[in-house]
């Protein structure tokens, strides 16, 4: 500890320019910062400063040593803040945007507020492109590629998209086999809110295939509504795999052209980047990417 502080007492009396001023804000005497500023040249054998009555300016040795101790005292500091945030419970506002999707925040953000209930969630739930650091959020979710490298991004987890019918409707219909069966069958499609592009549906298509023309026969920017409309023997729709577990598991839904799905997403945490994540960040990140697919991970 006596050489740290020796350091610091370099380093301050290099920012201050005096001795004066570096014991002032130390709260030791001039005297005692100068002595203390021998000893550490005593000790290491070199000359730090050019003194006279006027002023002190750092050596060539001085400047090379302050580059390391600010480096050394800098390291010091972040391993302190870690473990104090370590020990201290996590608290404070949360700022969170969130895609809308069915089945899969819900079920993990209550056990987050029963972990952590020192922290005080404001969700918005959006499928619009947000800008996090301009609109203030601390963090957001999103499926797709970040694109802005003033955040910082960790992958939740991955979805898959799905075509799925009720039972009775391929009953009644038939089951297609190949993609262009779909033009001749009911299709329910996903419209996003913000920008209103239908969800294209993910196909295979093998050598000479063409994509099919699918039919509109429902377009709608609610999920809970395609699966109440699909299970009732409407049509096909085409939804993420975390958003119809319930439905398969119970065989109110089944999925078809398993063999021509390409579709792989993920999900990801962004925010800004910061010289030491706040816990209340880092400890919700955490829990999302440990918990948001751990029901599927289980299946």
């Amino acid at each position: 500890m006596e050489s740290l502080n020796r350091l610091a007492l370099f380093v301050q009396v290099t920012e201050s320019q005096s001795f004066v001023a570096a014991g002032r804000v130390l709260g030791i005497s001039a005297s005692a910062v100068g002595k203390g500023i021998a000893r550490l040249e005593q000790h290491l054998g070199v000359r730090l400063f050019h003194r006279n009555t006027r002023s002190i300016n750092l050596t060539v040795e001085g400047t090379l040593f302050l580059e390391r101790c600010r480096r050394i005292l800098g390291e010091l500091e972040a391993a302190e803040h870690e473990l104090s945030q370590n020990t201290q419970e996590p608290s404070g506002r949360l700022r969170v945007s969130l895609p809308l999707v069915l089945g899969l925040f819900p079920v993990v953000l209550p056990a987050f507020m029963r972990r952590y209930p020192g922290i005080e969630l404001d969700l918005d739930f959006s499928d619009r492109l947000v800008d996090v650091i301009e609109e203030g959020f601390d963090v957001v979710v999103r499926s797709g590629i970040p694109e802005d490298s003033r955040l910082r991004a960790r992958q939740l987890g991955s979805f898959h998209l799905q075509l799925v019918g009720s039972p009775a409707y391929f009953a009644a219909h038939g089951t297609p086999r190949v993609p262009a069966d779909l033009e001749r069958h009911a299709c329910l499609h996903y419209k996003f809110p913000s920008t209103g592009k239908l969800q294209k549906w993910p196909l295979l298509l093998s050598p000479g295939e063409s994509e099919p023309q699918l039919p509109t026969t429902l377009v709608c920017n609610h999920a809970d509504t395609l699966i109440r409309v699909a299970s009732e023997g409407m049509g096909i729709t085409c939804l993420p795999d975390f958003a119809i577990r319930d439905a398969l598991a119970s065989g109110q839904l089944q999925t078809v052209l398993e063999d021509r799905n390409q579709h792989a997403g993920h999900f990801r945490a962004l925010w800004p980047c910061y010289k030491q994540m706040p816990a209340k960040l880092r400890v919700f990140v955490d829990f999302l990417a440990e918990h948001l697919f751990l029901d599927q991970r289980h299946t």
